[in-house]
């Protein structure tokens, strides 16, 4: 994993830096005021996380970015003047600060704020896999209620506290996609964009018995691997909202937490299996896609009635 910081109080390097790391912008600021910047960021290949600290305000005025672009604001505020609009966010807020292909311009108010940038085609990804060109476009900033506002809030805080902060799961390319899978599911239920699309008659009709098993034997052959709705819909020859269906008609649950309970049989599995003196219950949680490890325990106790660290040493 990538991590820089940089810290300023010039202008014209914080406007280069800026420029470097985003895209091409022009910022202004008083002289006058304590013009110091302060940004960290920590980066993947598919997405990026920065955390920066203003004591001024700055307005900037910048080229398309080519990523989804998520602002959380946690202290001061931003306003947002791209495309003639002029919206204020605050504290505990998470918004679009532009479309990937749009420039985008506005006013950071002495703050501290997030930005994390993902590839728009983990949103098509996530949606429908990204097939016959599909492009998924997120159409507002602002999330549709202030409940799903709340809901992206947690989710960028999941993936910049706990998995990228956590060496041995910023290492753990399972653990990393299954966070951004999440990240993407959450944009797309709580910001308004074109993939929500009323379900079909052919949506319900390919929701039979046949899709399920087809579904369920891709997951049980490839619950290793990086996969997702899409990719599951995709192997069962069927649409991400038709697959959703046929597993709530036929299994009472969902593709993904039925994934989620294949990882955790195979993690029983191999904790049955391994030398307690060479292996540990973090790291085989970690090797199957489970970050959080008081959530993996307890799912485990409840699938197996014992703790998972129970089942290491008594092998």
């Amino acid at each position: 994993m990538e991590q820089s910081l940089f810290e300023s109080s010039s202008l014209e390097a914080t406007e280069a830096f800026l420029s470097s790391a985003y895209t091409t912008m022009r910022i202004s600021g008083r002289e006058t005021d304590d013009t110091r910047a302060r940004v960290s960021r920590q980066a993947l290949p598919t997405v990026s996380v920065d955390q920066l600290s203003l004591g001024y305000d700055m307005g900037y005025d910048a080229g398309c970015l080519g990523k989804v672009a998520l602002v959380t604001v946690e202290s001061g505020s931003l306003v947002d003047r791209s495309e003639g609009r002029e919206e204020v966010f605050g504290p505990g807020e998470t918004f679009l600060v532009a479309p990937p292909d749009r420039p985008y311009r506005g006013v950071v108010r002495s703050a501290r704020y997030t930005v994390t940038m993902l590839d728009p085609a983990l949103l098509d990804r996530v949606a429908r896999g990204g097939s016959h060109g599909a492009r998924v476009d997120l159409t507002d900033a602002r999330a549709v209620t202030p409940a799903a506002g709340r809901r992206l809030t947690s989710a960028v805080g999941y993936l910049r506290d706990q998995v990228l902060t956590d060496f041995d799961a910023s290492a753990s390319e399972l653990v990393v996609s299954t966070a951004l899978q999440h990240l993407a599911a959450v944009v797309l239920t709580t910001l308004p964009n074109t993939s929500q699309t009323p379900p079909t008659r052919t949506d319900s009709l390919d929701a039979g018995y046949g899709t399920l098993r087809r579904a369920e034997a891709f997951i049980d052959d490839n619950a290793h691997r990086d996969i997702s709705l899409a990719d599951i819909a995709a192997a069962a020859c069927v649409t991400p909202r038709a697959l959703q269906y046929a597993f709530r008609r036929h299994a009472d649950t969902t593709p993904l937490a039925y994934l989620r309970r294949v990882r955790l049989a195979r993690a029983h599995e191999e904790l049955a299996s391994s030398n307690p003196q060479r292996t540990t219950v973090t790291a085989v949680a970690l090797r199957w896609g489970f970050l959080h490890q008081g959530r993996f325990a307890a799912a485990y106790r409840q699938a197996y009635g014992v703790a998972p660290s129970l089942t290491l040493r008594d092998r």
